[in-house]
């Protein structure tokens, strides 16, 4: 199992409409072949930073998710809502 760290920070006065996104890509990753599971947190000291976990079985079904149509139309959608690009750190158990 893989675990990827997704860290995005939000644009001003543009939660509600990230969440909103946010919880259609969630809701489209959990179809997708080796998704585990999922979380979302909101940083305490700044709720326009967000982290999410994502758990898949394997990178290859990450890279696939990550790669696939699906993923880059949602991505086109929260882009504008983002101050930066999202960073992405993938992880494993040792």
């Amino acid at each position: 199992m893989i675990k990827v760290m997704i860290e995005r920070y939000i644009a001003e006065d543009l939660a509600s409409h990230y969440l909103q996104l946010a919880n259609s890509t969630l809701q489209t990753a959990m179809a997708a072949q080796g998704f585990i599971s999922g979380e979302s947190l909101q940083d305490v000291n700044n709720p326009n930073h967000r982290i999410i976990f994502a758990n898949f079985r394997t990178l290859d079904h990450w890279l696939n998710w990550y790669q696939s149509p699906e993923r880059k139309e949602l991505l086109s959608s929260l882009r504008p809502l983002l101050i930066s690009d999202e960073k992405i750190i993938i992880m494993e158990h040792i």
